[in-house]
């Protein structure tokens, strides 16, 4: 049977070609517990349900950038097997940037699920970054990019049309404070991101630009990483309203949270499994289903909510646990 990505996604299944957490750690000791907790979701799931990505713009200390690079190299290439492991760089103007590349890429290039460039303001930042990669020999690593000033969200639809950019996160911290207190500090806050107007219209030109380009919008961090109640609200904001599709990780409590938000209901994965199969049955041609008629348009809808279903851990109905045998990891 043919698969259905290929027959209802096309450019769209980018969107969702990843996990919908992306776990960040910086320190020795936590870079070694978020793979730990990795490996054990994954056992827990059946599926690899986040990402670990090891920090080397805010985890390695100044003058010390050689050797933290080193560690998370080697912490790369000693995770378990179906691990998604990834690394944020130095932005490409800083004297480590060259450095971390050669060192990480070229010696683990094959093991990362991607490489994180922070702070890119433009195309060349992106053709930098991808010119390095490839002198790494890293020639298939895909790239994720951090939007953080006003500039790169207006150049947002341009950066997310480059090949080797696989996903967009907004880093709204650099973004409120590259504005001058313009934008008040409460705009960095749980709910002053969702609600001042200047940070809610670049989250959106991310998502948007991304959806554009098939790629995968990542929302930005909530500090407030003890008040689940709120991350979970926030988690949940971004993925109904504002079209995202991950969201970033930085304590292993927000985890399981993000997972929850992201995730369909039950019944959504009910109704999206019967129609499916319905619609497989009819080789994809027009059918009626509860009262209403389906075609492609709606069975690329519906086939989505099976990805995220599957992308958060939800068990699957029989009549389409075949079509995700293959772990998230090989599939994409």
């Amino acid at each position: 049977m043919t698969d259905p990505r290929s027959i209802l996604l096309g450019a769209q299944a980018g969107a969702f070609a990843l996990p919908v957490c992306d776990h960040y750690s910086g320190v020795e000791a936590r870079m070694r517990k978020s793979l730990q907790l990795q490996a054990e979701m994954t056992e827990e799931f059946g599926t690899c349900v986040f990402d670990v990505t090891l920090d080397c713009e805010d985890g390695a200390p100044v003058g010390g950038e050689a050797e933290h690079a080193a560690l998370v190299t080697e912490l790369a290439l000693a995770a378990a097997p179906g691990a998604r492991v990834a690394v944020r760089v130095h932005p490409v103007d800083h004297p480590a940037f060259d450095a971390d590349v050669a060192t990480i890429a070229r010696r683990a290039g094959s093991r990362l699920a991607h490489l994180m460039v922070p702070k890119v303001e433009s195309v060349a930042d992106v053709l930098r970054a991808v010119a390095a990669l490839d002198a790494a020999g890293a020639t298939a690593l895909p790239l994720h990019v951090l939007i953080e000033s006003p500039a790169a969200v207006h150049r947002a639809f341009d950066i997310a049309a480059q090949p080797r950019v696989q996903s967009l996160s907004f880093g709204l911290m650099d973004f409120v404070s590259a504005h001058g207190g313009a934008i008040p500090a409460a705009g960095m806050s749980v709910a002053g991101q969702f609600s001042h107007p200047l940070v809610l219209r670049a989250k959106l030109a991310i998502a948007s630009a991304c959806h554009a380009h098939g790629k995968v919008p990542s929302h930005c961090v909530v500090t407030e990483f003890k008040d689940l109640d709120a991350l979970q609200a926030a988690a949940t904001t971004a993925a109904r309203e504002l079209g995202y599709t991950r969201m970033w990780s930085i304590h292993p409590d927000q985890i399981r949270p993000i997972l929850a938000a992201f995730a369909p209901s039950a019944r959504e994965v009910d109704t999206a499994a019967a129609l499916i199969e319905r619609a497989m049955a009819a080789d994809w041609a027009p059918v009626q289903f509860e009262g209403r008629l389906h075609d492609r348009a709606s069975y690329r809808y519906y086939w989505q909510v099976l990805e995220r279903a599957h992308q958060t851990g939800l068990p699957l109905p029989e009549t389409v646990q075949s079509q995700f045998a293959e772990p998230l990891a090989l599939r994409h």
